[in-house]
């Protein structure tokens, strides 16, 4: 940021679905930050993009949103294949990121990516989040508190139906694949409540080429000894399904979409202690992670979705794609 800059200003690369949820609402809220720009492939699509969202100004391609002086920070939602070479890009040109789940491409790039923002001393964070809303600090506080007994087994789904084939997210080309954009957070999930990286011990793939899974499930095993399973579609007969099941030896868990809280949620444990259902602030998570990424940045303060976890998260997926048979992905 500039001397006597007033918030954070943020520019958006590519004129992406998700980006009024993700970025510009919530930053409508939060007086720290400002959605700056926005550039996209098409400039006329990313005029009426700024138009439409009250974003002041529109640059001409990727390059020059990133290397404005007048822009901090980079939003980088593109394609998945892309997300490595536009945050690489965003970190040589001196800007902080906020970069959409999956990371990258696959763990090796990602790898890369983490030495590039270590080097660069910026702040660099996976759009994990559902990491940051009360409903998982919460999950997270049951497991540690060692109400459950030791874990036995952790199961974590987000299946979503996804008909339209040509939607860029069945793209192999541009990293795609059911396990890259659905399953990402299942692996993050069951890391996060399982408390360690899992060894991948089979996987099962339903196809929608020979390169692309439209729904993906994943035996896993633990370090310390507990089991798990991730399940993820974008088309299958699991139509809807987000959360985790974490079952100990004095108990389990339930967390009901903890991804999207704001539209229905609940946290259920049964243990020795009892049975209780608790609820949380339909604020959305989107809104606590801009919170966090606005205090990594102006304030210093450590964030819970780092480069470093997120090699952990490509390496499990990497794991997952050999064991189904399939190729990793690679960077578009």
């Amino acid at each position: 940021m500039t001397a006597g800059s007033q918030a954070l200003r943020i520019g958006i690369l590519g004129a992406a679905r998700i980006a009024p949820a993700a970025l510009i609402r919530p930053a409508a809220s939060n007086a720290e930050v400002v959605v700056a720009g926005v550039a996209a492939r098409d400039r006329g699509r990313a005029r009426d993009f700024a138009k439409k969202h009250g974003i002041a100004q529109v640059y001409d391609d990727y390059r020059a949103l990133v290397e404005a002086p007048d822009i901090d920070a980079i939003y980088n939602p593109l394609p998945n294949g892309l997300h490595g070479r536009w945050t690489r890009a965003a970190l040589a040109a001196g800007k902080h990121v906020l970069c959409e789940k999956p990371f990258t491409a696959n763990a090796a790039e990602a790898r890369e990516i983490a030495q590039v923002a270590s080097d660069s001393g910026l702040v660099v964070m996976e759009a994990f989040h559902y990491r940051y809303h009360p409903l998982t600090l919460a999950a997270e506080k049951v497991i540690a508190s060692g109400e459950l007994g030791k874990l036995i087994r952790v199961e974590t789904a987000l299946c979503f139906p996804l008909p339209k084939f040509s939607d860029i997210r069945y793209n192999y080309g541009l990293a795609g694949g059911a396990l890259m954009d659905a399953g990402c957070y299942a692996v993050h999930m069951a890391r996060l409540f399982g408390g360690e990286t899992p060894e991948v011990v089979s996987a099962r793939v339903r196809l929608r080429d020979p390169r692309i899974d439209r729904a993906m499930s994943a035996e896993l095993r633990f370090p310390a000894g507990h089991s798990g399973r991730i399940r993820c579609s974008m088309w299958s007969r699991d139509l809807l399904r987000i959360g985790a099941r974490i079952v100990g030896e004095h108990g389990q868990m339930r967390v009901v979409n903890p991804v999207a809280p704001q539209l229905f949620h609940w946290l259920s444990v049964r243990s020795e202690q009892g049975s209780r259902v608790e609820r949380f602030t339909r604020r959305p998570t989107y809104a606590f992670q801009l919170d966090a990424f606005a205090d990594a940045v102006l304030r210093g303060r450590p964030v819970r979705t780092t480069p470093e976890d997120a090699i952990l998260n490509m390496t499990v997926i990497d794991a997952i794609y050999q064991a189904a048979g399939l190729p990793l992905r690679e960077p578009s």
